[in-house]
């Protein structure tokens, strides 16, 4: 079969912090991430399977470093580099721009946002129920200023299937059968809204909210039933200004020929299927990529 350049999954993201310690205790502590490795300038937390599903890198900054996407194979690691090179968008560098990773390149995409795309070997690969933590990174929500633009891009650079659009100001990418891997929202200003993270039952949902409300923190939203994905969701904010989300029941698409659901913008079933309701100001957090 001929290498297309397809995305298999979302991998990791690398996140700036202005407190290193406070970011490593809420991955650890909060969320129930692993440490896997960590520094005086960087940390690296994983749910299960992985060495990393999110690094932390101390800065005088919040921000997104970059998001790290993975490609089944070298075939289409290539595949995609073409089409990277023939897009014009520059390159960060011919070599993997984070630790633990043998094989990838990255570049600068639309409205400033890295992307780290690599092969990914893992030595075993079940997950494992009766965690604290989450099974896996599930998906990023990115916003940005030209969302059908960005959309076309990731369409074209990275092979991804459009699964639900909200008008013409939010998309849902898929890139696996998992309904969403990237979130498009428009906006008055280009940032990571959130980072998402696989659970196995709206239990675990419910115990992320207790070991927080213990821990003095609240849930920012949630629990919640969306309309796009269909997943119920809760989110809270995390020291660097990022929101996280932990989800379950998300809709899975096997047929890759499905055509993708409209709806209305201003009917807000698409975002809360349950009342309708967004809480004010929930859309305003996130962290800004810093660009190369």
């Amino acid at each position: 079969m001929t290498a297309v350049g397809s995305i298999s999954e979302i991998g990791y993201t690398s996140m700036l912090t202005r407190d290193l310690g406070a970011s490593m205790k809420n991955a650890a502590d909060m969320f129930g991430l692993v440490e896997t490795d960590s520094n005086s300038k960087k940390a690296f937390f994983t749910a299960q399977n992985k060495h990393h599903e999110v690094v932390y890198v101390k800065s005088d900054r919040d921000g997104l470093d970059h998001i790290g996407l993975v490609v089944p194979n070298s075939a289409e690691l290539a595949a995609v580099r073409a089409k990277v090179d023939e897009g014009g968008y520059p390159i960060v560098s011919e070599n993997p721009i984070e630790d633990y990773i043998d094989e990838g390149f990255a570049f600068v995409g639309p409205e400033g946002y890295t992307w780290q795309i690599y092969t990914e070997k893992l030595s075993y690969s079940m997950l494992k129920r009766g965690t604290l933590t989450a099974d896996r990174l599930g998906h990023v929500n990115i916003q940005v200023v030209d969302a059908p633009a960005q959309v076309r891009f990731m369409q074209y650079v990275f092979n991804m299937n459009l699964s639900d659009a909200i008008g013409n100001v939010h998309f849902f990418l898929r890139c696996n059968t998992d309904h969403h891997g990237i979130a498009v929202f428009t906006g008055d200003s280009v940032k990571m809204h959130h980072h998402a993270w696989q659970a196995g039952n709206i239990m675990d949902l419910a115990r992320l909210g207790d070991r927080l409300a213990r821990k003095g923190a609240r849930l920012a939203w949630g629990p919640v039933r969306h309309g796009a994905g269909d997943n119920i969701a809760v989110y809270y904010v995390e020291p660097n200004g990022v929101v996280t989300e932990y989800y379950c029941d998300m809709e899975t698409i096997r047929d890759p020929d499905r055509a993708a659901r409209h709806f209305e913008p201003d009917d807000l079933w698409w975002i809360n299927q349950w009342d309708g309701q967004v809480p004010p100001g929930i859309l305003d957090w996130g962290v800004a990529p810093v660009g190369r």
